[in-house]
């Protein structure tokens, strides 16, 4: 069984990735976490050396590779990865269980005023234009977020609650 999760950034979906994986006694990979070990840089030092279309090209190749080898596992992807490269069609071809976490604005605004120092992208963005900002992207962003086998309203909801309606989901 393969199970992705999608979303936002600041929707979960890595501590509920290892949640999931701990109670189905799978492993978890975070794609970017599997990117960083197999290029042998961060994703800022391969942004910056080698460009963002560079690091979508491997971000693809490695989605693609996670998604073929037919492991069990608990996948989290990024923010953007369902956006480029065709890859929501690769994850809906290749699993029934993808799993779009969806939070409201204001709910990943606070999250993410909390983390935008370890957030690259929202460094520059003050916390009156947070909300704007994620505004923007999740409307560019729920054409592929959509697609999703599942979306899963997060709001107000415990990691063990998330979990536990993603497994009684899964197919």
């Amino acid at each position: 069984m393969q199970l992705v999760l999608l979303g936002y950034m600041g929707s979960g979906k890595s501590t509920i990735g290892h949640h999931l994986a701990t109670s189905l006694e799978l492993p978890f990979i975070d794609l970017d976490d599997y990117i960083v070990s197999k290029e042998g840089l961060s994703i800022p030092d391969i942004f910056t050396s080698k460009g963002e279309i560079y690091f979508r090209k491997k971000e693809a190749a490695y989605l693609h590779e996670l998604l073929s080898s037919n492991k069990n596992l608990v996948l989290s992807i990024g923010g953007g990865t369902p956006c480029y490269a065709n890859n929501m069609n690769a994850i809906v071809a290749a699993t029934s269980n993808s799993f779009y976490l969806k939070l409201s604005i204001a709910t990943l605004a606070t999250r993410l005023a909390l983390e935008k120092d370890a957030r690259p992208l929202l460094k520059n963005i003050t916390d009156e234009g947070l909300p704007d900002f994620i505004g923007k992207h999740l409307f560019e962003r729920s054409f592929f977020y959509s697609k999703a086998s599942h979306n899963i309203n997060c709001e107000d909801k415990t990691v063990a609650e998330i979990s536990a309606e993603i497994e009684s989901k899964l197919i």
